[in-house]
């Protein structure tokens, strides 16, 4: 098994969403915010090379949003889908299977584009199977107004009437070279992936801990629909990755990919920052 990370972009966010009840005099010294309260965000992708398949796990906002879309989010940097792909050797074709951690825009606009004639949507990963979770798929179809805008449903609706959508089923170890952690405070059933890399657990945080500055239980996002779930579910499974060493695989932060946590008086912290190279070799 080879593990890459797919860097698609950057992007920009409310830093009082993004933080929560954290208040900005603390949280501006970490993630300094624009003259709009704007902070800068990456959109990460991890991709998982295991004998024949490719398995990209979410894959960024996409290009298919009109410009008023992409005014709100202020699109930066040099990084894309394709380019980071082609930087390992990879093109979209070459995927094998597409992994959803959950559906909000950020996290699968990439999954479908236009046409060539731009008169309908077609699967950008032609060749790949996506995989989504019953609970959440559901959740995401028929959403709630809290999270409407970030469900759209030219994301969603084509990877199903592509008939290339699969459901995971349980912890889908028997679908996937990697177990699935489910958790419920950012979303319904989001889905964490834990990957045994090179004899050492690593797990993909999508939104339950967007950055490393998210480790905190505090440091819960405004956007999540169950904060003190999340809370829950941070204190839970922290404590799990300080006792197996696990490596901590950041989808949004904008300058540390991955992290190691130690166990300290005052709580779980940041042990090490390394990226995905630095630490695996």
């Amino acid at each position: 098994m080879e593990l890459y990370s797919i860097h698609t972009g950057n992007f920009k966010l409310d830093g009082g969403a993004m933080f929560g009840v954290v208040p900005k005099s603390i949280w501006h010294k970490l993630n300094p915010a624009d003259e709009n309260n704007m902070c800068s965000w990456a959109m990460r992708c991890l991709l998982v090379q295991n004998g024949k398949r490719l398995i990209l796990i979410d894959n960024g906002i996409g290009n298919k949003q009109d410009e008023k879309f992409f005014g709100y989010y202020y699109l930066h940097g040099d990084n894309s889908l394709e380019k980071s792909l082609a930087a390992h050797g990879f093109t979209t074709d070459d995927i094998t299977d597409v992994f959803l951690t959950h559906l909000h825009f950020d996290h699968c606009g990439g999954s479908i584009k236009w046409n060539a004639d731009r008169t309908g949507y077609i699967p950008a990963f032609k060749n790949a199977v996506y995989w989504s979770t019953p609970a959440h798929w559901e959740w995401a179809t028929n959403p709630n107004p809290r999270e409407k805008a970030s469900f759209l449903k030219e994301n969603i609706l084509p990877i199903k009437e592509s008939g290339q959508l699969k459901m995971v089923e349980g912890t889908g170890e028997t679908q996937l070279p990697f177990s699935v952690i489910y958790v419920y405070g950012h979303t319904e059933a989001m889905m964490l992936p834990k990957i045994i890399y090179r004899n050492r657990p690593l797990v993909f945080c999508a939104d339950l801990l967007p950055a490393h500055w998210h480790v905190p239980l505090p440091y819960v996002m405004a956007y999540d629909v169950r904060p003190l779930e999340t809370m829950k579910e941070k204190g839970r499974i922290l404590q799990e990755f300080v006792n197996t060493n696990t490596v901590l695989f950041f989808e949004h932060d904008p300058t540390v990919e991955c992290a190691t946590l130690k166990q300290t008086e005052r709580g779980i912290s940041i042990e090490q920052t390394h990226s995905l190279k630095e630490i695996f070799g």
